[in-house]
């Protein structure tokens, strides 16, 4: 396991290998305003041990990479698609099957119809398609209307609390517990949900950054204009769309009309899986990865 901060575009952007170099490279992509760390230690082994080149990193405004004055420096989560591509120069990678988790399934997106080269497969987890806009299903959410593409919205219980990220926490443990009170949320009901586990983690990620402030960069980023979500008919990469029946964020049918969007994706589900990578749904995923990056 090795560590490299890469310098791309006058930022330098902090990640970590797991694995034997030799063997097919896997590129995680973490969601929003989440380091690498979004990735859970045993899972990252997990893979790595079952035979692949693991490689993790920390976006922009995360992490130890590079935090920028929003104010002044506006982007767009295209930019940050294209950190991706400078990850994967930076570890000599020409091509990797590319793994994205919610913003990181935005991002995969993005990658697969820019950098389609840089592919080997693509997998894209409790995610969402590019013609959906978050911030008017957010909307929707609080006035009850439909959403412009039919879909659920957010559930209004993780809603009100990233509205309570507002609020300071009035200590590092306040801050913890309540991460863990939104990740219980995320996780759902279907499986036990094991506190001490993501307090590790959580532990773990606050620790790797030295802060506990919660990021929040990624949403003032500009998003990719959902008229981009007609380009995924000519995506050749392929791809796996993992659907979280769980999930709060963007519930059932996302996956399905996700995977209709690319031709040939293929639909997973992973019974009781929420919005986060608990320790009961790291197996089922790491063998689905296994077959899709094979």
């Amino acid at each position: 396991m090795g560590e490299r901060l890469i310098a791309t575009n006058g930022i330098k952007l902090w990640s970590e290998d797991f694995g034997d170099a030799a063997d097919p490279t896997v590129l995680l992509i973490a969601g929003a305003n989440t380091s690498a760390f979004g990735w859970p230690n045993e899972f990252v082994e997990l893979l790595a041990d079952s035979g692949r080149h693991v490689i993790r990193y920390d976006h922009r405004d995360t992490g130890r990479s590079t935090w920028q004055d929003r104010a002044r420096s506006p982007r767009s989560l295209q930019e940050v698609a294209a950190d991706a591509v400078a990850v994967l120069d930076g570890w000599g990678a020409p091509r990797a099957h590319v793994v994205g988790f919610s913003l990181g399934c935005t991002i995969g997106q993005v990658l697969a119809l820019d950098h389609p080269d840089r592919l080997l497969t693509l997998s894209l987890l409790a995610g969402a398609a590019l013609d959906v806009d978050l911030a008017e299903s957010t909307r929707c959410a609080h006035s009850g209307e439909p959403t412009p593409t039919g879909l659920p919205a957010p559930r209004r219980e993780i809603l009100d609390l990233w509205a309570d990220r507002a609020t300071p926490a009035r200590s590092a443990e306040d801050e913890l517990d309540r991460r863990i009170a939104e990740l219980r949320v995320l996780a759902g009901d279907a499986l036990p949900f094991d506190e001490a586990e993501f307090r590790l983690w959580e532990q773990r990620s606050t620790a790797h950054a030295g802060t506990t402030s919660q990021p929040s960069a990624h949403g003032h980023d500009a998003p990719v204009p959902t008229s981009r979500a007609a380009e995924l008919a000519g995506v050749s990469t392929p791809t796996l769309v993992v659907q979280a029946p769980l999930d709060p964020i963007n519930p059932p049918p996302h996956g399905r009309h996700l995977a209709d969007l690319i031709p040939g994706a293929r639909l997973l589900e992973v019974p009781g899986m929420g919005h986060a990578l608990s320790g009961a749904v790291h197996g089922p995923l790491v063998a689905a990865l296994l077959t899709h990056t094979a």
